[in-house]
C-alpha cells in the first residue's frame, strides 16, 4: 500500500501564531486592568511576542525537536514576555499591579505552552497511526556511517521519515552518486542525507548545487563537529548529529507574514490612490493609438516555478512574438508604449498580482519561460531565484540590470544580485530598492525601452 504524504507544516505555524495572539489578547482583557483594553497595549504585546519569538526561535519546532528543547523555549518566552509587560505598565500606567501582570503572563504561557506540546505529541501520534505526513528520504554514503541514521528512522516512525532508497559508496562512489541524483530526479523524494566523510569537497559542492537547482532539502551526516561552519546548522536525531544548510531569512514564516502584510498595504495604497485614476487615462491613450486590449497578460514562472499570469498595460501592437523580450527601437512598441515603458508605468498593474499574493513589491523580476529554458542549466544558482516570490522591482533592476539580455554576462550579473537579495534580505534593503526605483523612474534609465 502506498503511503500518503501530507504537507501540513505550512499551515501549522500560521495557525499557531493566530492561536497564540488570540490567547495573549484574550487573557489581557480577562485578567488585566482597563489599560489592557487600549489599542496601544494590544499592539505592544503582539509586537513584543513576535520580537521575542524571533530571537529565541520559539516557533522553530520540527519533527526531530526534543521535548526538553520545547520546554526551554517556553521558559525563555515566559521570562522575556513578563519583563516586557512589566516595562510597559511601569512606563504607561501608575496603578500597575505586579500580581495581576504575573498572573496574566503565567496564564498566557501555560495555555500557549500546553497547546504547543499537545500539537507536538498529537502530530507524532498521528504520523505513527495514520502513516500520513511522511517525508521520503534517500541516504548516500558508506554502510557503517548510514546504519545509525537508518536505524533511527526505522525505530522512530513517529518522526515521520521513510527511507525509500539507500546508495552505498564503498564499491563505486561515482556510480552511487549518479544513481542517487537520477533517483531523486525521477522519484518524489523530499530530503537527501549524505555522509560528509564519504564525499570529497568537489562532490559535496556538486550535491549542494544539485539540491539548489532542484529545490531539494540536503542534509549531511558529519564525522566530527570540527567540520561545522557558520553556514551550517546542526540538529540531533536522537544522539545522531545531522548538518543542514541554513535557510534564508525569507523562508522564516514570521518574515513571510511581515512581508505579505507590507505587500498588501503598499499595493492597496498604489491601487487606490494611483491606479484608480491612471488606468482610465492610460486605457484611453492605448485604445486611441492601436487596436487591442488595455492590459497584456503573460504566463511567467513564479515561486517554486509555478506559473502565474503577470499583468501589464499593453505597450505593443498585437503580435505573435510575445516570448521575445523588447529590444531598442523595437517596431512592436507603440508611441504611448515607449513612454509607459520608459517610466515603468506599464508595470503598475502588477500591484494586482501583489494583492493576489502571486508577486511581491520587491523580489527577483519574473523572467520569460523562454529565458528559464535558455539559462536554467547554464548559469549557476539560476533556479535559486524561484525560492521566493518574484517582484515588481528588484536589486538587479536598480543596479542597472533591467531590460534586454544582450549577453550571458548580463544574466549572470542579474542572478548574482537576485541571489544576494534572497540571502541578505532586510526591510531596510526593500525600502532602499523601492526608493531607488522611484529615483530611477524620474532620472530615466538607458535600458528602459
Amino acid at each position: 500500500m502506498k503511503t500518503k504524504t501530507g504537507r501540513y507544516s505550512a499551515y501549522i505555524r500560521p495557525f499557531s501564531y493566530i492561536l497564540d495572539f488570540a490567547i495573549i489578547n484574550t487573557f489581557a482583557f480577562l485578567i488585566l486592568s482597563e489599560m489592557a483594553s487600549t489599542i496601544y497595549f494590544i499592539i505592544f504585546i503582539s509586537l513584543s511576542w513576535i520580537i521575542i519569538a524571533l530571537n529565541i526561535g520559539f516557533y522553530e519546532v520540527y519533527r526531530f525537536t526534543k521535548v526538553i528543547a520545547i520546554g526551554n523555549q517556553i521558559l525563555k518566552q515566559f521570562a522575556l514576555f513578563t519583563i516586557f509587560c512589566f516595562a510597559f505598565f511601569g512606563i504607561y500606567s501608575n496603578d500597575s499591579n505586579a500580581k495581576e501582570i504575573l498572573l496574566y503572563t503565567t496564564a498566557s504561557i501555560l495555555v500557549v505552552g500546553s497547546l504547543k506540546i499537545f500539537i507536538y505529541y498529537f502530530l507524532r501520534k498521528y504520523r505513527n497511526v495514520s502513516g500520513a505526513n511522511i517525508r521520503k528520504v534517500v541516504l548516500l554514503g558508506s554502510a557503517n556511517r548510514l546504519d545509525p541514521l537508518n536505524s533511527f528512522f526505522v525505530n522512530n516512525p513517529d518522526y515521520g521519515y521513510q527511507v525509500v532508497q539507500t546508495f552505498f559508496t564503498e564499491l563505486d562512489k561515482k556510480a552511487a552518486i549518479e544513481a542517487c541524483v537520477f533517483f531523486v530526479n525521477k522519484e518524489e523524494v523530499d530530503e537527501m542525507y549524505c555522509s560528509l566523510f564519504d564525499l570529497n569537497d568537489s562532490q559535496v559542492s556538486n550535491m549542494v548545487e544539485f539540491a539548489d537547482e532542484n529545490s531539494k532539502v540536503l542534509k549531511f551526516i558529519p564525522e566530527t563537529k570540527d567540520l561545522f561552519t557558520r553556514n551550517l546548522k546542526v540538529d540531533y536525531y536522537g544522539y545522531i548529529p545531522v548538518v543542514s544548510l541554513h535557510k534564508t531569512v525569507l523562508h522564516d514564516p514570521i518574515t513571510k507574514l511581515f512581508k505579505r502584510i507590507f505587500d498588501i498595504f503598499f499595493s492597496l495604497i498604489v491601487i487606490v490612490f494611483l491606479l484608480s485614476w491612471l488606468t482610465p487615462l492610460l486605457a484611453l491613450l492605448i485604445k486611441l493609438e492601436s487596436k487591442g486590449p488595455i492590459f497584456f497578460k503573460q504566463g511567467r514562472p513564479g515561486i517554486d516555478e509555478k506559473e502565474f499570469f503577470c499583468y501589464k498595460f499593453r505597450s505593443m501592437k498585437i503580435n505573435k512574438t510575445t516570448e521575445k523580450e523588447a529590444s531598442k527601437n523595437d517596431p512592436r512598441v507603440t508611441n504611448i508604449g515607449r513612454f509607459i515603458r520608459k517610466t515603468s508605468l506599464d508595470e503598475m498593474p502588477q500591484f494586482i498580482n501583489v494583492l493576489l499574493g502571486e508577486m511581491s513589491v520587491v523580489g527577483p523580476r519574473p523572467h520569460l519561460w523562454s529565458q528559464n529554458r535558455a539559462y536554467g542549466n547554464r548559469i549557476k544558482k539560476y533556479m535559486f531565484r524561484h525560492y521566493v516570490k518574484p517582484g515588481i522591482t528588484g536589486l538587479a533592476q536598480v543596479r542597472g540590470y533591467r531590460g534586454e539580455i544582450e549577453t550571458d554576462k548580463d544574466m549572470v550579473n542579474r542572478i548574482k544580485y537576485d541571489v544576494y537579495y534572497i540571502e541578505n534580505w532586510s526591510i531596510i534593503l526593500d525600502l532602499k530598492i523601492i526608493i531607488q526605483t522611484v529615483i530611477n523612474i524620474f532620472k530615466g534609465e538607458e535600458k528602459a525601452y
